[in-house]
């Protein structure tokens, strides 16, 4: 009994990513099969752009979990590098959906979250990110500087509207739940592990984010 306690945890953040993988599957589907017309199939691809790249680096996990091998732990590596490449077209996607449902138009500010957007990805490319090992040292620090200033704009662009009634009413609460919940993982799991179950409540704000889309 006791050594059953001791191994139930291993298999629950297995377990989440899972059913986080399937639920945005049906979520998505859900939004393409819905009739918002152009900004429900936008917000459908969104969450698929979410969560297939978010299985490059979950699926690698969750076969960890039933044994690490060489082979696993390089896909979950490179898998990371796509994740974080994805998330910040999920949140471009996001700006395209707020400017569509808003009728937001500002040419600077497009560019400033394009440049953003646009360094955040090219931080992830280069080698001192050390993706395969896992040991990014302070290139962890670096590539999120964009990506944190990226979704407080788009936090900040969401809370203008919290007044007004409608499906993301709320979207800029989750948005800085969901930064809120990241960063101390990027700050201090290094040296305290226990912080990457944030990761976890994380997960639930991106699912809070896309059934946000089913009101349209």
């Amino acid at each position: 009994m006791e050594n059953s306690v001791h191994k139930m945890p291993v298999w629950i953040e297995p377990l989440f990513d899972l059913l986080y993988l399937i639920a945005g599957l049906i979520i998505a589907g859900f939004l393409f099969a819905g009739d918002a017309g152009y900004i429900g199939q936008l917000y459908g691809a969104m969450a698929l752009v979410l969560v297939l790249g978010d299985s490059f680096h979950l699926i690698p996990r969750i076969l960890c979990a039933a044994g690490k091998s060489a082979k696993v732990e390089t896909a979950k590596g490179i898998g990371l590098c796509i994740t974080s490449i994805t998330i910040t077209v999920f949140y471009l996607m996001l700006y395209g959906v707020y400017c569509r449902y808003f009728g937001f138009s500002q040419p600077w500010l497009t560019c400033t979250i394009w440049a953003l957007a646009a360094f955040r990805i090219l931080l992830c490319l280069f080698p001192q990110n050390h993706w395969l090992s896992g040991d990014s040292g302070r290139w962890g620090i670096y590539r999120n500087i964009p990506f944190a200033l990226l979704g407080l704009v788009l936090a900040a662009l969401f809370a203008t509207n919290m007044t007004v009634s409608g499906p993301f009413q709320l979207m800029s609460i989750a948005i800085i739940l969901s930064f809120g919940f990241y960063l101390p993982v990027v700050l201090l799991s290094k040296k305290h592990p226990k912080i990457g179950m944030l990761m976890l409540p994380k997960t639930c704000t991106y699912i809070w984010m896309l059934t946000m889309g089913l009101a349209l």
